[in-house]
């Protein structure tokens, strides 16, 4: 039996530990997961106890027993002190990003010590490397290590694997799939604002630059390759709708995790599988407008690799820990469609969404899923470094259905 079996069997003093409670989307998580907590054992891990205990403290205004919640202290720099941490629990779910920055030691002890694990990142830099240097041993050990289980990736991720099941029950075969972005309203917090500058801190690296490039970058070795289009900033037109289309700046992320979970399904989607992510922003000169304005703010967001421009952003924009009002969250949208096309030519199409902002309400939502998700669901004994599709797949939609997200699909016209 394995370290990560006897985990499961409840032989580890808790079943998930959330690390990074103190920050802003740490505070949302736990608040999430406190109305969770009559059958789960569970505790706050951070860098500061006074911190963590202020968060306590208000959890209990929620709810009383949370006086009751384990607090514990790590550097998630110091790889011994998280080697000790992760030694007792089933899960851990971290918050506390940059992950490029905070998380690789966090990340390393998980696979090391066959314990699961779910993040937010978007660093697909960073996620490269953690493939590059834990894979292998996180498969040794049963370690589930789930990254991107927020806004990036799970729309995506989940979305194509819906319309991949619907078009098998339908006895066809998934062969495209094209997301668009139709309404989103949400705002950004400091932790978000602070992985993005460090991300651009990092380009100056050409390895890193040459990872960011490759649309099969995340895939596995002798999967590094495809039909998929590269990602263009450039509008275009919709050829099914007319309607013209602008770059989604979370397509460079949400693309590279879609096309690894095709290759971890054992390319379920195919061989040929072309997935592209666009936001629909309307017809005629009104949207060829927005869809122009979009793509010049795409290319110019690449002036923050420039030091300077980083340093003015940086005391300009949110500061960690910092980020929209309870009014402002529980006051925004998404509204994402996905079209599937099989290989015969039949379509399917998925919508996903949710009434609550999309980068903070929700992502705290699917995060604390994901993390219950692995915690309380019989999921495939694989480890590695997976995908939300690979390792949860459509268990962590029906729970995600079950809390109001939208996960929908119905046949399109032919």
């Amino acid at each position: 039996m394995t370290d990560s079996d006897r985990g499961r069997t409840g032989a580890r003093e808790f079943d998930l530990i959330l690390f990074g409670a103190t920050g802003f989307t740490g505070r949302l998580v736990a608040e999430y997961l406190v109305k969770k907590r009559p059958s789960l054992r569970w505790a706050l891990a951070g860098r500061s106890f006074g911190r963590l205990e202020r968060v306590r403290n208000e959890l209990a205004t929620l709810e009383p027993s949370a006086k009751e919640l384990p607090l514990l202290v790590g550097n998630s720099m110091d790889r011994a002190a998280m080697d000790r941490l992760v030694r007792r629990t089933r899960v851990l779910c971290t918050t506390a990003g940059p992950y490029a920055r905070y998380g690789s030691a966090l990340l390393g002890a998980c696979a090391e010590q066959g314990t699961d694990y779910c993040d937010l990142t978007g660093e697909t830099h960073w996620v490269r490397e953690m493939i590059d240097t834990h894979h292998a041993r996180a498969v040794e050990t049963g370690a589930r290590i789930v990254p991107s289980c927020g806004f990036d990736s799970i729309p995506s991720d989940l979305g194509v694997l819906m319309l991949h099941e619907a078009l098998v029950a339908r006895g066809g075969r998934l062969a495209e799939a094209h997301y668009r972005v139709l309404r989103m309203k949400g705002a950004a917090s400091g932790g978000t604002i602070a992985s993005a500058l460090h991300a651009a801190e990092r380009m100056g690296d050409p390895s890193v630059r040459r990872v960011l490039a490759d649309p099969y970058a995340l895939n596995p070795e002798g999967a590094r390759s495809g039909p998929g289009p590269e990602d263009s900033f450039r509008p275009r037109k919709d050829p099914e709708t007319g309607r013209w289309l602008a770059p989604f700046f979370m397509a460079p992320v949400n693309t590279r995790v879609v096309r690894r979970s095709n290759a971890l399904l054992d390319q379920a989607y195919g061989h040929e599988f072309r997935y592209d992510e666009t936001v629909d922003v309307g017809a005629g000169f009104t949207g060829l407008a927005r869809a122009a304005m979009t793509s010049a703010g795409m290319v110019m967001s690449g002036a923050v690799a420039f030091a300077p421009v980083r340093m003015l952003a940086a005391r300009l924009l949110p500061a960690p820990g910092e980020g929209p009002s309870r009014e402002e969250r529980e006051g925004g949208w998404f509204d994402i469609e996905l079209l599937g096309v099989g290989t015969a030519g039949e379509r399917v199409r998925a919508r996903v969404g949710a009434k609550q902002d999309p980068g903070y309400g929700a992502t705290s939502w699917m995060l604390g899923e994901s993390a219950l998700c692995l915690a309380q669901d019989e999921l495939p004994r694989r480890g590695g470094l997976l995908t939300p599709a690979s390792c949860m797949g459509m268990k962590l939609v029906e729970r995600l259905r079950a809390i109001g997200m939208t996960f929908q699909v119905e046949s399109a016209p032919q």
